[in-house]
């Protein structure tokens, strides 16, 4: 499997120290790579002198999560990609049941593994835990988490599934269809751009899937704490335009107007829990949307549009 296990950095020697020998330990004959945002401390060095196999992709400035890895993986050149958060323990022999994936259907763009909590490793982890999902409203969830209600693992996800989006803290994907997409929405910078790509691989035709055969054990919350007002400022944002990049016409009319009322709401509700910070977070974010809303609908989906056409068309000829 010709692999490029690619871990993007910011200021983030302490996980490299502890998280990138068990990396390359597990990693059998793929390539390791630190793409760096910009880091002012002294990671390059750490990484130079301790792990020289290790390929280092400096970026010039901290693009975020979704344009660090645009930038640097333009300088890497591999069949598939796993794009690896710097806080994650692999495991042994993690990389064979996604290698098995891959081969048996061309078709799958896109594959998790099971991840569980490093602190607790009984549960699964906010960030993926056994596949992502997504619910009528656009709100995104997981097989083993729902919210704030986490799943012990007691082996109820360890089959092989189609999911609706894999989880960007360990997340292979075939680095043609990545391109073929244009990689992550930059404008993201960080927080749900994983999904949004994953829901333009689906419109696309492509599968998204999970394998509970191969585990990881992710820490969360090192870059940007759970409890962030940025977090909820980006989580907000970003749900609202990649629900008008690939939500279907027919869905967007109504789905839309109802989740920017219903999160108006949502905001009193986090401005109360979290502070008045969260509050204020929630406003910036609909006016952030509002302000990139010409933007957002030229990159929507040709194939949403020819999808439109074609069920009013069945429509039409069900009524002929």
């Amino acid at each position: 499997m010709d692999l490029a296990i690619v871990i993007l950095n910011w200021n983030g020697k302490s996980w490299l120290e502890k998280f990138l020998p068990n990396v390359i330990e597990h990693s059998d004959e793929s390539v390791i790579y630190v793409i760096d945002n910009a880091s002012t401390d002294d990671s390059i060095s750490f990484i130079e002198t301790n792990f020289p196999n290790v390929s280092i992709v400096q970026n010039k400035t901290n693009f975020g999560f979704a344009g660090g890895y645009n930038e640097g993986l333009k300088n890497i050149q591999h069949e598939f990609y796993c794009l690896l958060n710097s806080d994650v323990e692999v495991t042994e022999n993690w990389i064979t049941p996604v290698a098995i994936l891959f081969k048996h259907d061309s078709n799958i763009a896109a594959i998790q593994p099971k991840i569980l909590d490093y602190n607790k490793k009984t549960h699964f982890e906010f960030a993926g835990a056994g596949g992502g999902l997504i619910d009528n409203l656009g709100f995104p969830y997981c097989r083993g988490r729902v919210f704030e209600n986490i799943e012990k693992d007691n082996g109820q996800y360890n089959d092989e599934t189609e999911i609706f989006w894999a989880s960007g803290c360990c997340f292979f994907v075939r680095s043609k269809d990545f391109w073929t997409q244009n990689g992550f929405d930059a404008r993201f910078f960080a927080h749900q751009e994983e999904i949004d790509l994953c829901w333009r691989l689906k419109n696309s035709n492509k599968k998204i899937f999970y394998t509970g055969k191969s585990t990881v054990y992710h820490v969360g919350g090192g870059t940007l704490n759970k409890q962030s007002p940025q977090k909820t400022f980006l989580n907000i944002r970003n749900n609202f335009s990649m629900i008008l990049k690939n939500s279907p016409i027919s869905t967007l009319l109504w789905l839309l107007p109802f989740r920017l009322v219903l999160d108006a709401f949502a905001g009193i509700y986090f401005g109360y829990q979290n502070g008045i910070s969260h509050f204020w977070a929630v406003i910036r974010a609909h006016f952030s949307f509002y302000k990139q809303i010409p933007e957002t609908i030229k990159l929507r989906q040709k194939s949403q549009i020819s999808k439109f056409y074609q069920e009013k068309w069945l429509v039409f000829k069900n009524f002929l």
